[in-house]
């Protein structure tokens, strides 16, 4: 079943119904101007088949490195492991690990990736191979200029968001220029998923992340992106642990609004929604305009799982300069800069829409 899918969607910002739509503003004007470092949580063990290197890299995406270092190492891509892809345009750290049992590090590592613009700044031993997702999150250091710096309610916007969250949006660079991913995405699960024509599931993903955005879209549109619903499957903040909200508890708003836990929509795969009632009805109102994906998904044997509607930003700062300002946050693994930038400033690279042109830092 082929669905119709018309892009640009109409995903909206929160916080325009309070403060009106944001000024333009620029941001990534150089790679200087967009710092992430991985947030790991735990250190390498100090011994083990895996060498692992603490990176910076300029201008280069995870997946080049990677291939560096399979080639420098002389090992299969297979036997490299990195937690999560960072931007291309941008200053990055971020772990990697090579499997290298019953060896030492290649003579002359460190300087070879040197030559390559890349700075091995730590290099360690631990057990086992990195695995993606494994890192607590990723903290940001960005500078914005133009129109944004003379918002008069971007100091209110910013600490707004820091209290309530904002929009835990899957961000424009995952469905590529004008969607085009998407639309790949939608041709492979029309015909049946293979593994061959999409070897690291990066398709199967695109359509998951559409039908997350299209449902908290929703929920945004009825006012109930950060109210819990009768039969909300709820995340608690900072781990992964799920629980149903079965009856109207008081309780349960206090902890919301406190940020202690969040609601959750489905990523579509087999096994389908956890949720109920009210929670489960509005899912399927919306999963419902395009049945080809969910039936995709689960013929390529996807596995169901849930993602928090929205994410609060932690360890903030906000600082103004000439002409500038510089923002600092930390977010979980699996979120994304952009979705808070997108509540701040107005920018073509931050929305869902058509656009032949270049985005800024998307990884190539």
């Amino acid at each position: 079943m082929r669905d119709d899918i018309a892009w640009p969607p109409q995903w909206p910002r929160r916080f325009d119904v309070d403060f009106g739509a944001p000024r333009a503003g620029r941001y990534r004007e150089t790679v200087e101007d967009f710092d992430v470092e991985e947030c790991l949580g735990f250190e390498p063990e100090g011994q083990g088949e895996h060498l692992w290197l603490w990176i910076e890299k300029r201008d280069a995406t995870t997946a080049m490195v990677a291939r560096e270092l399979a080639r420098l190492c002389d090992v299969g891509q297979r036997d490299i492991g990195y937690a999560g892809m960072k931007d291309r345009f941008a200053v990055t750290r971020q772990w990697f690990s090579v499997h290298l049992p019953g060896r030492e590090a290649p003579e002359g590592l460190v300087e070879a990736l040197q030559a390559r613009g890349l700075r091995a700044e730590r290099l360690d031993r631990h057990p086992r191979k990195l695995k993606r997702g494994v890192h607590r999150g990723n903290r940001f250091r960005l500078r914005l200029s133009g129109d944004v710096t003379l918002d008069e309610n971007l100091e209110q916007r910013w600490r707004t968001l820091l209290t309530k969250g904002v929009p835990n949006y899957f961000g424009p660079q995952r469905f590529g220029p004008d969607g085009r991913n998407l639309v790949r995405a939608r041709d492979v699960l029309d015909r049946g998923w293979r593994k061959r024509d999409d070897r690291d599931g990066m398709l199967l993903s695109t359509a998951r992340s559409y039908l997350f955005n299209a449902q908290l879209a929703e929920r945004l549109a009825r006012g109930q992106w950060d109210e819990v619903l009768e039969g909300d499957v709820m995340m608690l903040e900072g781990t992964h642990s799920l629980f149903q909200a079965e009856a109207d508890d008081d309780s349960l708003h206090q902890r919301l609004a406190s940020g202690d836990i969040h609601p959750t929509a489905v990523l579509w795969g087999q096994g389908g929604s956890r949720a109920a009632a009210r929670a489960l009805q509005l899912e399927q109102d919306v999963l419902a305009r395009t049945p080809g994906l969910c039936q995709g998904l689960e013929k390529a044997g996807a596995k169901a799982a849930r993602r928090a509607l929205r994410v609060i930003p932690g360890e903030a700062s906000l600082e103004r300069g000439d002409g500038e300002i510089w923002l600092s946050f930390e977010l979980p693994s699996g979120a994304y800069a952009t979705a808070v930038l997108r509540e701040l400033m107005a920018n073509p690279s931050l929305e869902f829409r058509p656009d032949s042109v270049r985005r800024q830092g998307e990884e190539k």
